[in-house]
């Protein structure tokens, strides 16, 4: 069982939660020595194939980034910059959560070129929206996939306090936290 408890959520809370997308596209991309979000693997940049994913699934399209942008953004893209004092996804993620708490966060980062539209639709059709977060479980070791996720407002006060113990990783906080987990479709 889990460390840690889930903030309870009104009833029906699907019917009510608006789901926003939000793309993780805040990383140094260092290992790459170039921006993943502008890679090219669908005739496009990786940042506008994604949020063109996320358009007909989300109320709402958002890219995390960890400043202020300096390029502009793709159309129907809302900037939410990492709130100091946290870095990596998890930043970003809690930075979207507080920015807009009445909502669900269908999140994916950036760097996933494999992601498709039924992938989505699958994550989408069986969230649980009294978890935490509804991820998909990796093939490789079974642990939760965070950046392919829905994290629900109730995750909001869970994750601020996984973060204020000096902890970053988004995956070891799904691992401690009530979530549904999926197999991959």
């Amino acid at each position: 069982m889990s460390r840690l408890t889930a903030v309870p959520l009104k009833s029906n809370p699907a019917a009510a939660t608006p789901v926003y997308g939000l793309v993780l596209a805040g990383g140094l991309s260092s290992r790459m020595r170039t921006d993943k979000a502008r890679l090219d693997y669908h005739g496009k940049p990786q940042l506008e194939w994604v949020l063109e994913l996320l358009a007909p699934r989300c109320e709402r399209a958002f890219v995390s980034l960890r400043e202020r942008p300096r390029k502009p953004l793709p159309a129907g893209a809302e900037p939410i910059v990492d709130q100091p004092g946290y870095r990596g996804p998890a930043a970003g993620i809690l930075s979207a959560l507080r920015a807009h708490p009445e909502a669900a966060w269908l999140v994916l980062a950036c760097d996933l070129p494999f992601v498709d539209a039924d992938t989505l639709d699958h994550l989408l059709e069986h969230r649980d929206p009294a978890a935490a977060a509804t991820a998909y479980r990796s093939v490789h070791d079974g642990l939760p996939e965070p950046l392919c996720a829905v994290w629900e407002p109730g995750s909001q006060a869970l994750l601020e306090a996984f973060l204020e113990r000096g902890r970053y990783c988004p995956r070891k906080f799904l691992i401690g936290a009530p979530v549904k987990l999926l197999d991959q479709p």
